[in-house]
């Protein structure tokens, strides 16, 4: 019997944990005598099959440790689908061809797909055509329905936490109000979890859109009982309650998500509110090494992913339900997107701490 292949692949932005998962594959594979490919810069790499590289347990050792991804990834390549494109179409019979010689040309049995939303509806409309695909959630903004969590939160979660606490010394010497925007697009997880954990004042959420003037009176009401400095957490997609998301132009010409920090920052001083700036952490929340929540799970990620090429479990996606490691279909798992629930109890729990969520 030929020995089996598996490629793998990293795709969308990058994040802590995509090595962890990527050792977890290789060593469980090493077990059973199965190959293992790598291949380049995410589904571009399809396009040149030849720059392909062989994964091993001696050449990965370690790598777990390791924030970003020794594969390279893109978010802008020819294969990547957008949110809201749907479950059918969207890859031209082309890109297809070129996945199908793709795995022609490196002999893989199935394909390992690390990636968000729409790097797993690429995932599905391969799948569709008929290529062995599985899926492997990757997101710091936890925003994925099909599963609790996903690797590279708890690191996104702690660099959040670490630089809120590291502001509330430069605001309580000036006795200002510093406003952090994190990301997590149109879903609060990062914010809230983020904020709770470094002990903001206030947490901005795009599930809760906010009343300006209650922000205002709550500020000040801190102000008049002596809080030296105040810490406001907001995501990039919450929005006042008369308002509509903040969205800036990259360098790119691409539309995206940013600019409510400064919005707030502008509405406080507006309202004769204490002196405030305003800090984005951007890609500081992307970066770095993985905690050692997101290596152990990756890892365990990992290992699912090969548990389901060797069963013959092909369009599915790895998933962590119940506190456990498990799977569901990438038909249920795309364009379902997990928000934070007005009955969530992290939010009743933050309320209870006294924070702030704009309502």
């Amino acid at each position: 019997m030929p020995s089996q292949r598996l490629g793998i692949l990293t795709a969308g932005g990058d994040c802590a944990g995509l090595n962890a998962v990527i050792r977890g594959i290789v060593c469980a594979a090493a077990q059973h005598g199965v190959e293992v490919l790598g291949f380049p810069e995410g589904y571009e790499g399809l396009v040149n099959p030849s720059a392909a590289r062989p994964l091993t347990p001696a050449n990965t050792r370690g790598i777990e440790l390791l924030g970003g991804t020794i594969l390279g990834s893109t978010n802008k390549g020819r294969f990547q689908l957008r949110r809201g494109s749907g479950g059918g179409g969207g890859l031209s019979d082309s890109l297809l061809r070129v996945a199908r010689q793709a795995f022609e040309h490196n002999r893989i049995d199935a394909l390992v797909i690390l990636g968000g939303d729409g790097s797993l509806r690429t995932a599905l409309q391969l799948s569709r055509a008929g290529l062995r695909c599985i899926g492997v959630p990757k997101t710091i903004d936890n925003d994925i329905e099909s599963t609790d969590v996903t690797f590279g939160f708890d690191t996104a979660v702690a660099r959040v936490a670490e630089s809120v606490t590291t502001l509330r010394t430069t605001a309580d010497s000036h006795r200002r109000a510093l406003i952090v925007e994190v990301m997590g697009r149109n879903s609060g997880w990062l914010a809230l979890h983020g904020g709770v954990a470094g002990g903001a004042d206030v947490i901005l959420i795009p599930e809760i859109p906010f009343d300006s003037d209650l922000l205002v009176r709550f500020l000040k009401d801190a102000e008049r009982r002596g809080a030296r400095s105040l810490l406001i957490v907001v995501a990039e997609g919450a929005r006042a309650k008369a308002g509509r998301q903040i969205r800036r132009q990259t360098s790119t010409g691409d539309s995206r998500l940013g600019g409510i920090g400064n919005y707030v920052e502008s509405l406080i001083v507006a309202r004769g509110g204490r002196e405030t700036r305003c800090c984005v952490l951007g890609h500081l929340q992307r970066g770095g090494a993985p905690t050692a929540f997101d290596r152990v799970l990756g890892q365990q990620f990992g290992v699912h992913a090969l548990e389901l090429f060797r069963e013959g479990m092909f369009g599915r996606m790895v998933s962590y339900r119940f506190g456990a490691v498990t799977d569901v279909a990438l038909a249920d798992a795309v364009n379902r997107s997990r928000h934070v629930s007005p009955t969530s109890q992290i939010l009743r729990h933050a309320r209870a701490l006294g924070v702030f969520l704009g309502d």
